[in-house]
């Protein structure tokens, strides 16, 4: 299963509260989701992610999200 696939999964099912944002390396924004998941604003964002990048190429994704040395 590819790096893309996980987050994607990870959004599908926790994306509310932000976890395939840490997964990601994105701890900023992972701690943002769960301060506001009670409000379905990062919910939305998690849908809005989802979409975005089933349709992304892999050159694309590997652009915006860089394979973290620990992952």
């Amino acid at each position: 299963m590819t790096r893309k696939s996980k987050a994607i999964l990870i959004a599908l099912f926790l994306g509310g509260l932000g976890i395939h944002k840490f997964y990601l390396g994105e701890d900023k924004a992972g701690l943002i989701y769960i301060l506001f998941f009670w409000t379905g604003v990062p919910a939305l964002l998690a849908i809005i992610f989802i979409i975005r990048s089933a349709f992304m190429s892999p050159d694309e994704w590997n652009k915006e999200y860089p394979a973290h040395p620990s992952k």
